[in-house]
């Protein structure tokens, strides 16, 4: 499968990707039970799932944090077990709970995160400068990270998330902790990135937010993908309206939904 977009295999893909963990008072615990999806370029994919249901350890797989224990998964071409450098290289990573260093500047935070993503050093200036840029951050550049507003902080953090122009993009629940308007914005945020042509995966709980970012929307419930699709195609597959009312369709039967 190729994406026009890159002339290499679809940016993300997974095949049955597993994942077992073992817990003395349960035995064997599957978090992830066999997930297969794709995210194209120029695509936000939605992954979205109950608190539990399995999306932040997707992600960490995909991210090679952590290892599965089956199936396989590749970003731009590259298997996640067989070469993680180069799918670290490939993704920015971000998440409510992602951190700053609150003693060095947004500059230096810039700076540092491109050169550490193996970001062309005789590039890195002008990147950094493009980014200070691009999300607004030329007035408090040289400010320490601790003196910056909480929207602000968020502005940085996504930008060094992108520091080294990074094809996928990686978004783990990102606005859980903020308040509307700074939600709002990084939405916005997201949605600009997609339009640049990034592949990007967004976990959420929230059905408005699937509902406006998202182009397709893929269901997890206890770990099984139940359904992926657009908005149009989960509508018009379970005869309901509401994605509230689709989702609540599918983790209540825990199975696909037959087309009414």
């Amino acid at each position: 499968m190729n994406d026009a977009g890159t002339g290499v295999e679809v940016p993300v893909q997974t095949e049955d990707l597993t994942k077992v963990f073992y817990d003395e008072g349960r035995g064997a615990v599957r978090a992830v039970d066999g997930v297969s999806l794709h995210c194209a370029s120029g695509e936000i994919l939605g992954l979205l799932g109950a608190n539990g249901a399995g999306k932040t350890t997707t992600l960490r797989m995909l991210s090679t944090v952590l290892a599965p224990t089956g199936g396989r998964a590749w970003v731009m071409g590259h298997e996640v077990r067989e070469a993680p450098e180069r799918v670290r290289e490939s993704l920015g990573f971000h998440s409510a709970s992602t951190a700053l260093y609150p003693k060095i500047t947004p500059r230096e935070t810039l700076r540092f995160f491109a050169r550490v993503n193996r970001f062309p050093k005789d590039r890195t200036e002008e990147r950094v400068e493009f980014l200070i840029d691009k999300f607004g951050l030329s007035d408090f550049a040289d400010a320490r990270v601790e003196k910056l507003s909480s929207g602000m902080k968020q502005k940085v953090s996504v930008a060094r998330t992108v520091a080294h122009d990074p094809p996928v993009l990686i978004f783990d629940e990102p606005t859980v902790a903020l308040d509307v308007l700074n939600a709002i914005s990084l939405r916005e945020i997201i949605g600009r990135l997609r339009d640049d042509g990034k592949a990007i995966l967004f976990s959420t709980h929230v059905m408005s937010e699937a509902e406006q970012l998202c182009d397709r929307i893929a269901i997890i419930h206890q770990g099984e993908i139940l359904a992926t699709g657009t908005l149009d195609e989960l509508r018009k597959t379970t005869g309901l309206h509401y994605l509230e009312d689709i989702f609540v369709r599918y983790a209540r039967t825990g199975t696909e939904v037959e087309a009414d």
